[in-house]
């Protein structure tokens, strides 16, 4: 799977987990009660008032972040 913007938040928590901690952590929250949040991850970034820069950021950080746990 390809991280990008336009990923929708369910896909991205049940194919990597561990993304929801990161996420978390920048502010971003995936999970309502225990299920995903609908949406794209840029979706969920721009609720929170994230700039276009800001989630290019956070997109980059993800995936290194990813990138370290495999």
């Amino acid at each position: 799977m390809e991280i990008t913007r336009s990923v929708e938040i369910e896909d991205l928590v049940n194919t990597y987990p561990e993304s929801v901690s990161f996420l978390s952590d920048k502010g971003i929250r995936c999970l309502r009660c225990g299920e995903p949040i609908w949406g794209t991850l840029e979706e969920a970034a721009k609720e929170k008032g994230f700039t276009d820069k800001k989630i290019d950021t956070v997109v980059d950080e993800l995936k290194s972040f990813l990138d370290q746990k495999s």
